[in-house]
């Protein structure tokens, strides 16, 4: 298959199912769905369950024990279980436009990794989508999203951009192309020459940090944040704290400074 698609998630069934319905209606389906589930409950199991008799893309469920926030080790397994050598990588609360596996296809090129964006949804309208609002591509439309209750922005241009107009955007962004695992994709093979993720880091620039030793490697970053659209669910966010964050930075900062390649701590942790 073209792709594998690595989706990270935790105890969050309702936004799961609105992403996997989104990946279910794509325009190119040669892929396969990785869930990277760090330590959820019995419900996600039994909706994947469900969901693999109901859609035609093959689901693959990879969960670890939840110890916490542990994300970059279950990516790195997620990575080992893919069966591509093309990975396209999100949460599992961010739905696709339909075109989204087309676009990062697309402008897949060896040396290069993709950097998407997202489009952040309130609650209110996160909640008001339905599994017909993804499927009849609703809840990317501009006016509808209005009425159910998004503020009007400039920023919802960004929703319907596509051709020459999403090239020009992605063009003149002043955004730095990153690593953001809620949209980027990269060749299996660099992945793994770099060790993957970092597993010393938890929540807080540890996506970030895999691209800047992406970088080091050589590789340069292309920017597809106005061709490969999600829109982001809300959620709250109890696992950010002060401690975690100044320990990542200082991991970013070595890897920055010192030119790391190759993660001490990464995905061969987890080949035992």
């Amino acid at each position: 298959m073209k792709a594998s698609v690595i989706m990270s998630t935790y105890n969050a069934e309702e936004w799961l199912e609105k992403v996997i319905w989104g990946f279910s209606v794509q325009t190119d389906t040669d892929f396969e769905i990785i869930i990277a589930d760090d330590g959820s409950g019995p419900k996600t199991k039994e909706l994947l369950e469900r969901l693999r008799k109901e859609i035609a893309i093959p689901i693959i469920h990879v969960w670890q024990e939840d110890a916490g926030f542990q994300k970059s080790q279950i990516l790195n397994k997620a990575i080992l279980a893919s069966n591509s050598d093309y990975l396209i990588f999100t949460d599992g609360d961010c739905i696709p436009r339909k075109d989204f596996i087309s676009v990062h296809l697309n402008y897949r090129e060896k040396g290069y990794f993709l950097s998407g964006g997202y489009f952040m949804l309130p609650m209110n309208v996160s909640m008001a989508i339905t599994k017909h609002d993804i499927v009849e591509q609703n809840c990317f439309n501009t006016k509808w999203l209005i009425e159910k209750g998004l503020k009007k922005s400039f920023k919802t241009a960004k929703l319907n951009s596509s051709g020459f107009g999403s090239r020009f955007f992605n063009f003149i962004t002043p955004t730095k192309a990153t690593w953001n695992g809620h949209n980027a994709s990269g060749w299996k093979e660099d992945l793994l020459f770099i060790n993957g993720f970092n597993q010393e880091m938890q929540y807080g620039g540890q996506d970030r940090e895999l691209g800047e030793r992406l970088v080091n490697k050589g590789l340069k970053s292309k920017q597809i944040r106005y061709s490969a659209i999600v829109i982001h669910l809300d959620h709250a966010r109890g696992y950010v704290n002060e401690e975690t964050w100044r320990k990542n930075f200082a991991i970013r900062e070595n890897t920055r400074k010192n030119k790391v390649v190759k993660t001490a701590i990464g995905i061969d942790s987890n080949l035992k």
